[in-house]
This record gives C-alpha cells, structure tokens and sequence, in this order.
C-alpha cells in the first residue's frame, strides 16, 4: 500500500527491490518479513507491481499461487460439513474466494483483491484457469452479500440473524465488481455504500469510500473535502496502509486508479 500510495515521481527503486526480495519462493507474499507463510498480501503485492509497470517473472508466479489458494470450504471435507452438519451459518460452500491466510476460510475483502489483482494482471491474456477462479470468487461474493445490499467480513447470516454489512468490506468488494454485469446486489450494495458515504468518520473507510464510487461514476469530489478536513495535516494517522489509501483517495481522478479493472 506504501509504494501504491507514492506518486510516480517519488517512486523508491529500493522499496521495489525490498517487495520483490520478499516473495516466498512458492510465489506468495507473506503477512510480515520473516513468515514463512503466503498470505491475501500476495494480491496487494501483485496490483501494485502491475499498476506500476514492474511487471517480471514475479507476477507469473503469484498468479500461480493465487490460482492455487482457496478457502477452507474449496475442500469437499468441509463442504461436505457446511452442507449436512454446521447449518449456523448460511452460505453456498460450493462458492469459495480466498483466506486471509492459508488455510483459514474465505472472507471477503481477500477475495475482493485477490479477484482486482488476477484482472488487473490477466486482463489482456486471460485464459482458462484465470477465467474459471475469478468466477468462482466472483459467485462467492454475490453468495456472501448482506440481505439490503453491502458485505460484512465474512457470511450474511449467522444462527438465522441477517448481519449488518461494514463500510471498507463493501466498498472493497464493490471495487472486485466494477468491471461485472451490473445486478440488483450491486445496485443495492451501491445505494447502501452512497447513503452510508454521508456519516462516515474514519479516514480510512471513507478512502476506500471514496476509491470505491469513483469507479462506479458517482461524485466524490464533496467526500475528498471531508476526508482532507477529517485528516488535517495527516499527522495523526500512525498507520502507513492508511495513510496510503487516504493519499489514493484525495489524488483519486487525478492520478491512474489503483485498484481500477478494465472492462
């Protein structure tokens, strides 16, 4: 997120070198240095080497793994455990994105940038298996959509309560959807993210707000001024990952998306 949220004229050859130096050799990018486990980093890692023209043989590679990795559910144990024994929560198992880490379940903002990532790369060349997984984490997430619209970090249904979907899930899911055949899930989704647009306080959800509705045409340019005036002189935010997006954010139509997906 750092070097996404650096202009182009300050780009540092040495942050590239230390993202590059850091990919596992199975092709994964880990969650922290020093993991020896691939993680949904892998999606962010491959975006921002694509978005910034350093495409190299480490792009196939996390291609390779993120076409690979699937949620605990991809296995027909659990499936067939979701189906016939664990009924608490209700969601097609059939329908799996990726984990936070390997070996965990699908959630929804991994799937999201897992889904961004393989378009953005795969986009002119897309082939067989690329096409078939981005479906399959496409139908998981209109599958793990909340009842009015929106996405919560997991499921939409937990022991039969509908759950309330969250800002940064739903806009970040909305981005993975941008370039797909508009429905009433993301027509609802859409509306909820604009009306929920109006109260929201922290920074970064309304930069991922704000990143969001900019690809679906919709005015951001009244939600730029408010993030600018929620962060001041940013000095405040002690968080780089936000301070990232929030800078994405306020260039947002300015500067070439990010997290943009061709059509």
């Amino acid at each position: 997120m750092s070097l996404l949220g650096l202009s182009p004229e300050r780009e540092s050859a040495s942050a590239f070198e230390f993202l590059l130096n850091s990919q596992l050799a199975n092709g994964a990018w880990p969650a922290f240095r020093g993991d020896t486990e691939g993680s949904w980093t892998t999606s962010l890692a491959l975006s921002t080497i694509v978005v910034t023209n350093h495409t190299s043989e480490a792009c196939q590679r996390a291609l390779k793994w993120l076409l690979a990795e699937k949620g605990e559910e991809g296995h027909w144990l659990w499936r067939w455990k979701f189906k016939t024994v664990d009924r608490n929560v209700r969601f097609d198992p059939d329908k799996y994105g990726w984990p936070w880490n390997h070996g965990a379940g699908s959630w929804v903002i991994p799937t999201a940038f897992s889904l961004i990532a393989i378009k953005q790369y795969t986009v002119c060349a897309r082939r067989e298996a690329s096409e078939a997984r981005i479906r399959l984490g496409v139908e998981m997430l209109f599958d793990r959509a909340c009842v009015d619209g929106g996405w919560n970090s997991g499921n939409s249904i937990v022991y039969g309560v509908p759950l309330r979907p969250h800002v940064e899930a739903t806009a970040i899911a909305l981005l993975a959807l941008q370039d797909e055949r508009r429905n009433e899930v993301v027509d609802k989704s859409l509306l909820w993210l604009r009306q929920r647009a109006a109260t929201v306080r922290s920074a970064s959800s309304l930069a991922w707000t704000i990143l969001s509705l900019f690809t679906y045409r919709e005015p951001i340019q009244q939600l730029q001024d408010r993030l600018a005036y929620i962060i001041g002189d940013g000095t405040d935010i002690r968080n780089n990952a936000t301070l990232a997006v929030v800078l994405l954010a306020l260039r947002c139509g300015e500067m070439i998306h990010p997290f943009m997906v061709l059509r």
